[in-house]
């Protein structure tokens, strides 16, 4: 995978919009301190809040990369409480601790299976997006199917960041700004490369079937 020309397509891709994206990582972060910064108790609150913020934040740049009509509002769209189990944002809280939970016991075996497992499991998120149906172990199956193969050039593509980490270090943390949305607009495109992945589309038929097949136990 051309690392470079991942970056430039991301760089291209945020050209006219960086300033509504650096935006959509200040809410984020803006929040998260207020959440923690009211009470050291509060940081079970900021878990809970963090998965309907992620898949807002992926909901939001996805659609700046497929689409120019995009609203900043997108990154609040799993806080939709209709249906069963609280809605998407009991889904993406749900996904949330399930996927940390995994993470946490590979972890418990060494550091490095547990960073394996990280990236098993990074793209989450991003499924449920664009499979808002399916069931919270279905969207870690299939990240994790998705990212079989994948996950070497996903971490060597975060190493590629390393210069700008660096240099946003030096900068006492204003670079993060830019490198924030800048980064995980190269995520997004490394996901759009992986998903229509031949063996990515037999992954769904089974979980279509397997999902059949337990009658839609876990939701």
């Amino acid at each position: 995978m051309n690392y470079t020309k991942l970056r430039a397509e991301a760089r291209e891709n945020l050209k006219n919009r960086w300033d509504k994206a650096i935006v959509v990582f200040l809410i984020y972060f803006g929040i998260s301190f207020v959440v923690t910064s009211l009470a050291e108790e509060n940081g079970i609150l900021l878990m809970i809040l963090s998965g309907p913020l992620m898949f807002g934040i992926s909901k939001y740049f996805l659609e700046m990369i497929r689409n120019d009509n995009i609203k900043l509002n997108l990154i609040f769209k799993a806080f939709n409480f209709d249906g069963g189990n609280l809605g998407m944002f009991g889904k993406t809280v749900g996904a949330y601790f399930l996927k940390m939970f995994y993470v946490f016991l590979w972890t418990l075996l060494f550091i490095i299976p547990g960073i394996v497992a990280s990236y098993s499991y990074r793209m989450i998120f991003l499924v449920l997006v664009d499979n808002p149906d399916v069931s919270i172990t279905d969207a870690l199956r299939k990240s994790k199917k998705m990212m079989k193969g994948n996950k070497n050039d996903l971490f060597f593509l975060d190493l590629s960041f390393l210069g700008w980490i660096l240099l946003s270090f030096f900068t006492f943390g204003i670079g993060f700004i830019f490198l924030f949305p800048y980064m995980f607009t190269a995520q997004i495109l490394f996901y759009e490369r992986i998903k229509d992945n031949p063996e990515i589309k037999v992954a769904k038929e089974e979980i279509t079937i397997e999902q059949q097949n337990l009658g839609g136990i876990v939701e």
